[in-house]
């Protein structure tokens, strides 16, 4: 499969240099260097987004929001000269499944770049698992859904569902699941594990997922 990359960085000659990379790699590419151009193309299919933060018009944080409304489960990676432990966290909690602060060699975000799509689009077989007579998850489409109706999963809380279900009755701390979701590159708080897990409690309350107060998270779901 060949993965198209949108890419949208106000620097033209940074621009150039990570087009080149990422193209020498095997991806198609397709650059922006503005927002609002960008903001035009969210309806096309593509595989993943490298969004800078500071653009001139549209920033990267509202780009982010008009992307996931349109599709919530596509990959997005943010690039910024912001490297504070605030933005590295707003970023993730929009919706970002991978943060690089500038500068950066272009072949970080070419290895970030392969990692996540590796993750997101990896073959997982024809599983199809139903959890507690409620919900059904189907591996390959990386969709869950609860009856007929579709529950919309980040494909961040994707891989933190998956992540849990594969460790059945196993504790996971904190910094296990950091590594197993968000990859061993990670720089940041592992607060961000909390911040998921309210939000995959809140989407799939009859799920249950443990808490173990001062090391991390269990799945314990009853065998159907």
């Amino acid at each position: 499969m060949m993965f198209k990359i949108y890419l949208v960085e106000d620097e033209q000659n940074l621009n150039d240099i990570l087009v080149f990379y990422l193209k020498n790699e095997g991806y198609e590419v397709k650059s922006f260097t503005c927002g609002l151009d960008a903001e035009k193309c969210i309806e096309e299919d593509m595989h993943l987004w490298i969004l800078d933060i500071m653009l001139p018009d549209l920033d990267g944080y509202e780009l982010i929001k008009r992307i996931k409304k349109h599709n919530e489960n596509i990959p997005v990676i943010f690039i910024s000269a912001r490297d504070t432990d605030l933005d590295i966290i707003t970023g993730l909690q929009m919706g970002s499944d991978d943060y690089i602060s500038k500068p950066f060699l272009p072949m970080e975000l070419v290895i970030r770049t392969r990692k996540l799509l590796k993750r997101v689009y990896k073959q997982e077989g024809n599983n199809n698992i139903l959890i507690n007579n409620k919900y059904k998850i189907d591996f390959n489409k990386r969709m869950v859904y609860s009856g007929d109706k579709v529950i919309e999963l980040t494909s961040r809380e994707f891989d933190f569902l998956c992540t849990i279900i594969e460790n059945k009755n196993n504790a996971m701390s904190r910094d296990c699941l950091l590594n197993k979701v968000w990859g061993e590159d990670y720089y940041g708080s592992d607060r961000v594990v909390d911040d998921l897990v309210r939000r995959v409690r809140k989407k799939l309350p009859d799920i249950r997922i443990e808490t173990i107060y001062g090391y991390g998270y269990r799945w314990c779901e009853i065998e159907n």
